[in-house]
């Protein structure tokens, strides 16, 4: 499990509960962004936009965390900004933070995010908080849509100090069944350890899991096998296309 640990909870749990042994290896970490001035300028106008989208739980939190640290209530008494979310889990970390949420993406995805809401958002004001590594397909959908976008970064993403070393080397030889991965940048960190061209060859015997089509898609860019993606990007999908493939395949002898 390459997930941060503070994200990682409910899906060792789900797949404990389902008999696997999970060892966590944390390939990514979450930091305040350096420079608070575009978030903190967007947060103090709040109102003057129609919709927040939010692609991520991360982007949710810490954005909630800074308008807490502000004294700034997320929706005015006119009910603005409306709020969009990605998927479920982003969905739900935004309704744990006090949010209401106006849409969820039925793909979730960001392309689908800005395909469904391409009329909606026509001549629109949208604010994007994310974090320094998104990059510009989401943004520039939503320019194309006729939207008038507002980039702030929310939180950083960064590599951990260390990689445990002993569940490296477990991975090298081939000592593990399946390797999850909830973000590009979780398998970008793990490769500074494990070059992509090992862990493409490792790919043939490892089966690698992918939350969604973008992290899917991260890891195949990479020249990496793909074999279980998720239909939903969440833990329960996700969980669920692990279970699904291993049934596919039969009973197997634990290592």
């Amino acid at each position: 499990m390459t997930r941060a640990p503070e994200q990682a909870g409910e899906l060792i749990r789900r797949l404990e509960r389902r008999g696997a042994q999970v060892f966590l290896l944390p390939a990514v970490k979450f930091a305040p962004p350096k420079d608070w001035t575009a978030l903190d300028a967007a947060l103090r106008q709040l109102p003057r936009f129609d919709w927040v989208l939010f692609t991520s739980q991360n982007a949710v939190r810490f954005f909630a965390a800074r308008a807490a640290e502000l004294s700034i209530a997320i929706r005015s008494a006119d009910g603005r900004p409306m709020i969009a979310a990605v998927g479920p889990a982003t969905a739900k970390a935004a309704v744990e933070e006090g949010m209401s949420v106006d849409y969820v993406a039925k793909e979730h995805t960001d392309e689908a995010l800005a395909r469904e809401m391409r009329e909606t958002l026509a001549s629109r004001a949208v604010l994007l908080p994310r974090s320094n590594r998104a990059d510009e397909r989401l943004p520039t959908a939503l320019w194309e849509a006729g939207a008038c976008v507002t980039e702030a970064a929310a939180y950083r993403v960064v590599a951990p100090e260390e990689l445990d070393p002993a569940i490296v080397k477990r991975i090298r030889r081939k000592e593990a069944d399946a390797i999850v991965f909830a973000s590009p940048s979780a398998f970008q960190n793990l490769s500074t350890a494990i070059p992509a061209s090992v862990l493409a060859k490792l790919s043939r015997r490892i089966q690698f899991a992918a939350i969604g089509p973008t992290t899917a898609l991260a890891l195949r860019e990479s020249g990496v096998r793909v074999e279980i993606e998720a239909e939903e990007a969440s833990s329960a999908g996700l969980v669920g296309a692990i279970v699904k493939y291993y049934e596919r395949q039969g009973s197997k002898e634990p290592r």
